[in-house]
């Protein structure tokens, strides 16, 4: 089963702060950014200094800070008891194979590869992992297709 990590996602209560500590201070540097209006948030993906040009390429793994933006009234969310750590990711070759494979050792596939491109299982202890389909999704088929989501993930 061949993998590559790619990110570790980490929710922020307030962008500008974030930035300030993780590239002011900490000394990561800014590779992408990708605001999407329709779900309200902003992705800011970060690489470690030497490691930018490869970041840009997808060669280095990369800090993922998730900024949910204010709700209409202008309040955000508040991130208790580890809320606000998000989830490991890692890109495979087939994302059902890799899938079937977990499932025939015991593993809870929590959010199924119904679009052929993303799954996400978790870790004995909780931890959300992000599974991605290499290059372009792979045609949805079954059991995957219809399978249900299973807890939270």
């Amino acid at each position: 089963m061949a993998m590559e990590y790619l990110h570790t996602m980490v929710r922020v209560e307030n962008l500008d702060e974030a930035l300030e500590f993780y590239c002011g201070k900490f000394g990561l540097i800014e590779t992408s950014r990708m605001e999407n209006e329709g779900g309200r948030f902003t992705l800011v993906f970060l690489a470690a200094p030497g490691d930018e040009d490869r970041a840009k390429s997808a060669k280095s793994p990369l800090l993922e800070l998730t900024y949910n933006w204010p709700d209409e009234d202008g309040n955000t969310e508040s991130y208790s008891g580890g809320r606000n750590f998000g989830h490991l990711a890692y890109r495979v070759d087939n994302i059902y194979e890799t899938c079937q494979d977990l499932m025939d050792k015991g593993v809870v596939i929590n959010r199924p590869p119904r679009d052929g491109y993303m799954a996400f299982i978790k870790s004995p202890d909780g931890i959300s992992i992000e599974l991605l389909q290499r290059g372009d999704a792979l045609e949805p088929q079954e059991p995957w297709a219809s399978m249900e989501n299973t807890g939270s993930w």
